[in-house]
C-alpha cells in the first residue's frame, strides 16, 4: 500500500491510493461469468505492482480464469548484449506464470500469455531476440509490443522513454515488423488517435500478421485535444473502422481509466461507482464493438495503471454494465473468447472454474 500519499487532483501518473480505493464497495455483478483480461502488468516503478497486489485484484469477486501479462520494461537483463535485455521480462513473466499453474492461487492462470517487448528497429537484427523470447517462454510467449505513442504535447506524450517519431512508418522497423508473422507472433499496437492512419498503412503492408490494438486506439482528450474532442472523436472513430475492415485486426476494450481520455475520476474526493464509469465509457466501447464486432474485441484491465481510477472489482463491474444487452454468445467473446483466440490461449480459460 502506498503511503505518501499526494492530495487528490496531484497525483503522479499511474499512483494508487489503495485507501482511496476502499472508499467505494460494490457487490460484484454476473459473479460466474469467466474473464481473460487481455492486458495487465507487473512492475516497480511507478509504485509497486507485484504478484501480491495482482493476486488481490485476481481475487476481487469476478471469475477472472487467466491473464494476458504485456511487456512494461520490468526485470531487464543486466547484463550480456543490451539487445537481449527484454527477454529477462519474459523470462519472469514465464516464471510467474508457472507459479499459477502450480495451482497454488487456485484455478486462475496468470500470464497464460505473455507479450514482451523486442526493438524492432534492429530491423532483420530482431529476429534472433525474437526467437530467444519464444525460446525461453515456448508455452506462453504469443507477440510484442513496440509501443509508438508520440505526439507533440508533453500532456499527451507521457511515457518515460517515449519513442521517435513516426515509428511505425520507420523502414528498420517495418524490416524488424516483417518477422513477426514468419515466426507466427502477434504485434500489440500502442498509440495515439493521431497515429491511426500509420497503423492502417502498416497493417495494409503486412496483412499476415495479426494485430491487437491497445486500449480502443488511444483517443486522447488532453493538450490540445481537450477542446476538440467531437472533431477528435469523428477521426478516431472513421480510423477505427478502417482498421476493423482488416480481419486480422483486433482491439482492446478498456484503458480509458487515465488522464489520457480526459475523465477526472481519479482527481475526485470519492472514487467513482460502476455506473458512473459505465456510463462515461460507453460510447467508446459501443463504438469499437460495432465496428469490430464482439469476436474481435476484449476487455482488458490495464493494471495497475487505470487501478489509479477504481477497483477491480468495480472496473470488472462497469463492463458488464455497458454490455449488459448483448447477447451470452457475445458477452463471452468479449470477456474470454477474443482474447484467447486472439493470443491463442488454452480454451479452458473460458470456461466456469472447476469445484474445489
Amino acid at each position: 500500500m502506498n503511503t505518501d500519499k499526494p492530495r487528490r487532483g496531484m497525483a503522479p501518473l499511474h499512483f494508487v491510493d489503495d485507501e482511496w480505493l476502499a472508499l467505494r464497495t460494490e457487490d460484484v455483478i454476473d459473479p460466474d461469468r469467466p474473464i481473460v483480461d487481455a492486458h495487465h502488468h507487473i512492475w516497480d516503478g511507478h509504485h509497486t505492482y507485484l504478484v501480491p497486489d495482482l493476486v488481490n485484484d485476481l481475487q476481487c469477486g469476478h471469475n477472472i480464469r487467466g491473464t494476458v501479462y504485456v511487456e512494461c520494461s520490468f526485470m531487464y537483463r543486466a547484463d550480456g548484449d543490451p539487445r537481449f535485455a527484454s527477454v529477462g521480462e519474459v523470462e519472469y513473466a514465464n516464471g510467474v506464470a508457472a507459479t499459477f499453474a502450480s495451482g497454488y492461487y487456485g484455478p486462475v492462470r496468470a500470464c497464460a500469455g505473455i507479450v514482451g517487448r523486442v526493438d524492432l528497429t534492429l530491423g532483420a537484427l530482431a529476429q534472433p531476440v525474437l526467437e530467444a523470447c519464444m525460446s525461453r517462454a515456448p508455452d506462453r510467449f504469443r507477440g510484442i509490443r513496440h509501443m509508438a505513442a508520440w505526439d507533440a504535447s508533453p500532456e499527451v506524450n507521457v511515457l518515460r522513454r517515449s519513442p521517435p517519431k513516426d515509428l511505425l512508418l520507420d523502414p528498420n522497423f517495418r524490416e524488424g515488423f516483417a518477422r513477426l508473422s514468419e515466426l507466427g507472433l502477434s504485434f500489440d499496437a500502442w498509440c495515439y488517435h493521431p497515429q491511426l492512419p500509420q497503423l492502417i498503412d502498416l497493417v495494409d503492408k503486412y496483412p499476415n500478421t495479426r494485430v491487437i490494438i491497445d486500449h480502443v486506439g488511444g483517443r486522447a482528450a488532453k493538450g490540445p485535444y481537450a477542446e476538440r474532442k467531437e472533431e477528435v472523436f469523428r477521426g478516431w472513430k472513421a480510423s477505427m473502422q478502417q482498421l476493423a475492415k482488416r480481419p486480422n485486426v483486433f482491439c482492446k476494450l478498456g484503458g480509458l481509466n487515465m488522464r489520457l481520455s480526459g475523465f477526472d475520476f481519479i482527481d475526485r474526493d470519492l472514487p467513482p461507482t460502476s455506473q458512473e464509469l459505465a456510463s462515461a465509457w460507453k460510447l467508446s466501447i459501443e463504438t469499437c464493438i460495432e465496428a469490430f464486432g464482439p469476436s474481435r474485441c476484449m476487455f482488458e484491465s490495464n493494471f495497475p495503471p487505470d487501478k489509479s481510477g477504481c477497483s477491480a472489482r468495480v472496473l470488472w463491474n462497469a463492463f458488464k454494465r455497458v454490455v449488459s444487452g448483448y447477447s451470452e454468445d457475445e458477452k463471452f467473446e468479449l470477456f474470454a473468447g477474443s482474447a484467447i483466440r486472439a493470443y491463442r490461449l488454452p480454451d479452458a480459460l473460458g470456461k466456469p472454474a472447476p469445484d474445489v
